[in-house]
């Protein structure tokens, strides 16, 4: 693509202040309608050292509402960050509904600069171009309008910039050692830089390669793009309050599951009580030394229950955790999203609580939602819920990818042990709190949920991220086989 670019072009002052006058106006206009449509903007800025990234960034937000936009400068991880997959930074900054965020640098670093500097790994800067697709396949999927730029100028005149800026004292500390190390590294950066472009060029995020040696050429280039991409886009993008039609689904699925996974579960396994208290001190004594284990070896763990009302997840939490350092793991509860999780990518709120490398977070209820209750309630389109499956897969195999330890637990129970639990909390002034008349709506929909089961457990039951079903008609048995399943795919790790 770089090969095409014409670093010669110009506009004069005269032609410069008539097309910015009218793409000023239009742009402010297209930001409100782009609030009143809900939609969320992300722009992306890449480029040489000294190509006017903040420059043109701020001529840009001259003519924005500021109440409706953020700004990301990229540096260098933190520790936090550095301590969790890469995009998770990314994901956090990832803006709502109605609003935009602009990054100056961005995910891109780690093709580019972790790259050439060597600051990773080959196979982990080649990795990270199949999950920087992902990553913004899905935003675009859900709404996102992603404009991607990046700054080109020669390096004759990238020298050029950076000693005229060393000549001037107000600015000479923009310049650093690490800027001149750049440059002399401008070949091997523009080796990278052309990978990224061919790599990651794509119909929903495409590149814009911007002429950079004349500023006001630039300007009106960055300008008419962003006028232009947000006009499609509020042209595409249904009215507020008409999305897509999203109702329960009650016929069977276009690709049906042949065979059910959940009949082949043998639901009469059982430990009685002596048999189970046995087993469970020495199980949970066992988690917890893993624990320090994993925390000095910076092993991030996520464990995600998933199950059928009253199958037992809090009370198998519970004895999961019973013995471990509480300052190690997080229980994360997952209910309905509230409203400024809604006006996000449903995953976001799931990226939020990934654990720091060394720590456990413990879903109560996951992510999976969207292929369960949203489905079977009408909640997620039939179009959003299928396309989760794959969003899902992406996910998980990031976290693996980072070395997370990823484990995943459907509690299966028959309709007659749920209907017992639920007449014994029914019946329990201590329990009754747990019962509330959704958990009866969704028993009625048992077909529907069980299908929707099934067809998770076979579409995202993969070998990095692998489920588990448990048969939890025995609560003893239920915990103990949690306990051991989880402790194996730590040593396995730890052993590995």
């Amino acid at each position: 693509m770089l090969e095409q670019i014409d670093l010669s072009k110009k506009l004069s002052k005269q032609e410069y202040q008539s097309r910015m006058a009218d793409l000023g106006l239009s742009l402010a206009a297209l930001q409100r309608k782009a609030i009143d449509a809900g939609l969320p903007v992300i722009l992306v800025f890449e480029g040489w050292n000294a190509a006017g990234k903040g420059t043109l960034i701020n001529r840009l937000l001259q003519t924005l509402d500021p109440r409706h936009f953020q700004v990301f400068a990229t540096r260098k991880p933190t520790e936090a960050e550095a301590m969790r997959p890469f995009l998770w930074r990314f994901w956090m900054n990832t803006p709502p509904r109605g609003r935009m965020a602009i990054f100056d640098r961005s995910w891109y670093g780690r093709v580019l600069a972790d790259r050439v500097e060597e600051a990773v790994k080959k196979p982990v800067w080649e990795r990270a171009y199949p999950e920087i697709n992902n990553f913004e396949k899905l935003l675009s999927e859900d709404g996102a309008l992603i404009i991607k730029f990046f700054l080109h100028i020669s390096k004759k005149n990238q020298r050029k910039r950076m000693k005229a800026l060393e000549a001037n004292s107000a600015t000479a500390w923009r310049v650093t050692k690490e800027d001149w190390q750049h440059h002399r590294n401008y070949d091997d950066y523009l080796d990278a830089v052309r990978d990224m472009l061919a790599k990651t060029d794509t119909r929903y995020a495409p590149w814009k390669i911007v002429e950079s040696e004349d500023r006001r050429f630039a300007t009106v280039k960055i300008f008419a793009t962003v006028v232009n991409a947000l006009t499609r886009a509020l042209e595409k993008s249904p009215a507020e309050g008409e999305a897509a039609t999203k109702k329960p689904l009650s016929v069977p699925s276009a690709d049906p599951v042949d065979t059910s996974i959940l009949d082949q579960v043998d639901l009469s396994l059982n430990y009685d009580k002596e048999e189970y208290l046995d087993l469970v001190e020495p199980l949970q004594k066992k988690i917890r030394d893993l624990e320090y284990r994993i925390y000095r070896e910076r092993i991030p763990v996520v464990i995600a229950y998933e199950g059928w009302d009253a199958a037992g997840k809090g009370g198998n939490i519970r004895r999961l955790t019973s013995k471990m350092d509480p300052r190690g793991y997080d229980v994360v509860p997952i209910s309905a999203p509230n409203d400024i999780e809604r006006r996000h990518h449903y995953l976001w709120r799931f990226w939020r609580e990934i654990p720091k490398a060394g720590h456990i977070a413990i879903f109560d209820r996951t992510w999976y939602g969207r292929v369960l209750v949203e489905r079977v309630e009408g909640f997620a389109s039939e179009l959003e819920w299928r396309r989760a499956y794959r969003e899902i897969r992406e996910m998980e195999e990031q976290f693996t990818n980072f070395g997370t330890i990823l484990v995943k637990f459907w509690l299966e129970i028959d309709q007659e042990e749920q209907l017992r639990r639920f007449t014994d909390r029914q019946n329990d002034p201590h329990k009754s709190w747990k019962l509330t008349d959704e958990d009866w709506r969704n028993r009625e929909k048992w077909p529907l949920y069980k299908e929707a089961v099934d067809e998770m457990l076979l579409r995202t039951s993969t070998p990095n991220a692998p489920w588990t079903v448990v048969e939890s008609n025995s609560k003893y048995y239920a915990r103990i086989k949690v306990l051991r399943t989880v402790i194996k795919a730590i040593e396995q790790r730890l052993d590995g």
